[in-house]
């Protein structure tokens, strides 16, 4: 199974984080037990399931690129 980034999934929702990992565990399982058919189909959710989690990741960086952009600004005023 592939896991998303450690700032994925500090960006999920206890409700998210709780169903990301016990997919993960069922994914881990068929996978060990060969069964790649529905490991895949499982990893297939946990890629919709963090899609939230990518968004606000996104938001986060949108919102530091203003920041940025307006402390930036604002050292040019001041000279």
């Amino acid at each position: 199974m592939r896991h998303c980034s450690v700032q994925v999934r500090g960006l999920l929702t206890r409700e998210e984080l709780d169903r990301y990992n016990g997919l993960i565990e069922a994914g881990s399982y068929l996978e060990d037990q060969s069964r790649h058919d529905l490991a895949y189909a499982i990893q297939k959710e946990i890629d919709l399931l963090i899609l939230p989690a990518i968004e606000r990741l996104k938001d986060k960086g949108r919102a530091r690129d203003r920041a940025t952009v307006e402390y930036l600004e604002s050292l040019q005023q001041e000279d």
